[in-house]
């Protein structure tokens, strides 16, 4: 039988970095999935994803992204094609909603570079955007977006390179934690380690049931649509957008390809049981509250759909992520709840959790996303 140092359940964002992160320091990886790499039935798919510094949500993320800058760009060297897109971002809400005095707070307490955008330097500047009256904007110009499957391949073959192993195919039905190791069984194999990380999305609620930590799967829509190219394509300036809305948030990137500007509500979404049973199809109420958006604050943008993909939302209950080892079963280390913004944290997330993994522990600072937190439920 096959001696690993190490199993990965579930290889998509943070699983594949994982991987990588654990193989380049000479473990024995085996990473197993339902799915092949850079797979669309989970949460890393979609085409792109924001990344950002001068985090809304809270503070205490920002160290952990200015690792993962430096992250994607090693993987980038690595890989040899470029992954993140510095196009900028522009942030636009109530200056006391959730959004601006968000951004604000982190800028001041990291020193980060962003631009206060007066309302008469606004449209002239962004032509193809309009300010709502009573709104502030912010430009963060490190921000941009990152390949979603790209990122996800690129870490994969990364991680091949360095050693692991890969089995698609691979329905995990249970594990066990021993003093003696870890025991995965699958549909067709039962595989042993002396270690375990979890990293499995919107499965991760039944991998962790044990925990017994509330995580809400939902489902999310994203859309592409034509547009005037002069004012939303990459090539002509156009930055990723985020905005805070009297109906929700709204988010967007720039024109990359012939599928046009893609957009999508952030938050909310319909709570499903099972992604692999879950309704796929175009939702119309969902799409015109989109479209209202756009009409309303993107003029530029036709309405005439490209493309659409739904991805799936694991909410925490506080909507942070729960990065940890596990407490009864120390050597099981996981991230799970990473609540619709994660993606642009994979780079470090494996990082982490190769930590945890190897040395129960990590300088990098994820106090704030332990598992025995207050208010995220029994442990």
């Amino acid at each position: 039988m096959t001696a690993y140092d190490v199993i990965v359940l579930g290889t998509g964002g943070v699983g594949s970095a994982a991987a990588f992160h654990l193989a380049r320091r000479g473990l024995r990886v085996l990473g197993l999935d339902r799915f092949p790499g850079g797979h669309d039935q989970g949460s890393s798919h979609g085409q792109s994803r924001i990344i950002r510094k001068a985090y809304f949500e809270h503070p205490s993320y920002v160290p952990l992204l200015q690792r993962a800058y430096t992250l994607w760009r090693e993987l980038e060297a690595i890989h040899g094609k470029q992954l993140l897109w510095e196009s900028g971002l522009i942030e636009i809400g109530p200056p006391d909603g959730v959004v601006i005095p968000g951004v604000r707070q982190s800028t001041a307490e990291h020193q980060l570079d962003v631009v206060e955008l007066a309302p008469k330097d606004f449209e002239q500047t962004y032509r193809g955007f309009r300010l709502p009256p009573g709104a502030d904007a912010v430009f963060e110009r490190e921000a941009g977006f990152l390949l979603v499957e790209d990122c996800v391949l690129a870490h994969l073959s990364a991680a091949a390179d360095a050693g692991a192993e890969f089995h698609s195919g691979q329905e995990v039905i249970a594990w066990n934690a021993t003093a003696g190791g870890v025991t995965v069984q699958t549909t067709t194999t039962r595989w042993h380690a002396r270690k375990l990380v979890i990293t499995a999305g919107a499965w991760a609620r039944d991998l962790l049931r044990s925990l017994r930590i509330p995580l809400d799967v939902r489902r999310q829509h994203l859309h592409w649509f034509a547009c005037d190219a002069t004012r939303y394509h990459q090539q002509h300036g156009c930055p990723a957008f985020f905005y805070e809305t009297g109906e929700g948030f709204f988010y967007g990137f720039p024109q990359i390809d012939e599928r046009g500007l893609k957009v999508a509500a952030h938050g909310g979404g319909t709570l499903i049981q099972d992604p692999l049973r879950d309704d796929k199809s175009v939702d119309p109420a969902e799409r015109a509250r989109v479209e209202r958006f756009l009409r309303r604050h993107l003029p530029g943008v036709d309405l005439r759909p490209l493309d659409h993909a739904v991805c799936y939302y694991t909410n925490s209950a506080d909507d942070h992520f729960i990065v940890d080892r596990h407490p009864r079963h120390h050597d099981v280390s996981f991230a799970a709840g990473l609540s619709g913004h994660g993606f642009k944290f994979a780079s470090v997330l494996g990082e982490v959790l190769a930590d945890l993994t190897l040395h129960g522990q990590t300088s990098l600072p994820i106090d704030f996303l332990a598992c025995d937190r207050p208010g995220l439920g029994e442990n």
